[in-house]
C-alpha cells in the first residue's frame, strides 16, 4: 500500500485443536503489518498452544468453549494494554483463510474511511468443498434476511474481516458461541457503520469442522445465527 500509513494492527484467532494448522496460520500473516497475533486457545486437548508460541503468537487460555468465548477473552487481551490498536483482525486457526490477504482487508479502513470489512468467500475464490452446500444456504438467508432487515448488503458471514478497534468496542459484542460473526455484522448494520466487502480465497481446513462437520453443530450454528439477526430487532 504505497504512501499509505501501516496502522497499528492486532490479529486474534481463536483455536480449539488446531495443531495441524495454527503454525501455518501463524507464520503466512504479513509480520510488518501487525503488532501482535493473539491465538485465544479454546479449550484444546492438543498440541495447539505450543505450537502457536512456536510459531510467535501470543497465547490465551479460553477453557470455556465456544467460539464467541475465544474471540472476547482475547479482546480481554487487548484491553489490558498500553497502547489499544487502530484495528482488529480476525480469522480462522483451520488454514481455510489466506492469512496473506490481510492486507486486502485494511485498505478499505485506510483509503476509504470503511469502520468494518469482511473478507467475502462469495466473491472470492473457493476450492470444491470447502464449504458445504447447508453453510452456502445458510449464508446467502442469513445475509438476504439482514439486507431486508436492515437494509445492508452483505455476501458472506465469513471469519476473516477487519473492524476498527473502537468500533469494535461499541458493538458490545456478548455471543460466546455460534453466533459472533453474524452479531457483529447485524449490530454493524443496526448501528450504521460503513462497512465493504473484499473479495477473499477459501481452501479446504486441515483438519475436521467443529461446526459444520457434524449434524448437531450445523443445526446449532444455523439456529443461533437466525435467532441473532431476530433479537437484534428489539
Amino acid at each position: 500500500m504505497p504512501e499509505t500509513r501501516i496502522p497499528v494492527i492486532d490479529v486474534i484467532i481463536p483455536a480449539y485443536n488446531e495443531e495441524g494448522s495454527i503454525a501455518k496460520v501463524v507464520a503466512e500473516i504479513p509480520s510488518v503489518w501487525v503488532r501482535e497475533i493473539i491465538v485465544a486457545n479454546n479449550a484444546s486437548t492438543d498440541e495447539t498452544k505450543n505450537r502457536a508460541e512456536k510459531a510467535g503468537a501470543i497465547v490465551v487460555d479460553q477453557p470455556n468453549k465456544g467460539y464467541g468465548n475465544a474471540c472476547l477473552k482475547a479482546m480481554d487481551y487487548i484491553a489490558q494494554k498500553q497502547e489499544d490498536p487502530e484495528i482488529v483482525v480476525f480469522l480462522d486457526g483451520d488454514y481455510s483463510d489466506y492469512p496473506e490477504q490481510l492486507p486486502d482487508l485494511i485498505r478499505p479502513i485506510m483509503e476509504k474511511n470503511m469502520d468494518m470489512v469482511i473478507g467475502s468467500r462469495a466473491l472470492g475464490n473457493m476450492d470444491a468443498g470447502s464449504m458445504t452446500p447447508q453453510q452456502i444456504f445458510g449464508n446467502w438467508l442469513a445475509t438476504n434476511l439482514i439486507k431486508m432487515i436492515y437494509g445492508y448488503e452483505y455476501t458472506d458471514l465469513g471469519p476473516f474481516r477487519a473492524i476498527r478497534y473502537k468500533k469494535l468496542l461499541e458493538l458490545q459484542m456478548a455471543d460466546r458461541n455460534y453466533g459472533w460473526t453474524a452479531e457483529m455484522q447485524v449490530k454493524a448494520a443496526k448501528q450504521k457503520f460503513n462497512c465493504d466487502e473484499v473479495p477473499v480465497n477459501y481452501r479446504n481446513r486441515i483438519g475436521k469442522s467443529k461446526v459444520s462437520g457434524t449434524i448437531k453443530g450445523t443445526i446449532l450454528a444455523g439456529h443461533k445465527i437466525l435467532w441473532m439477526i431476530f433479537k437484534n430487532l428489539i
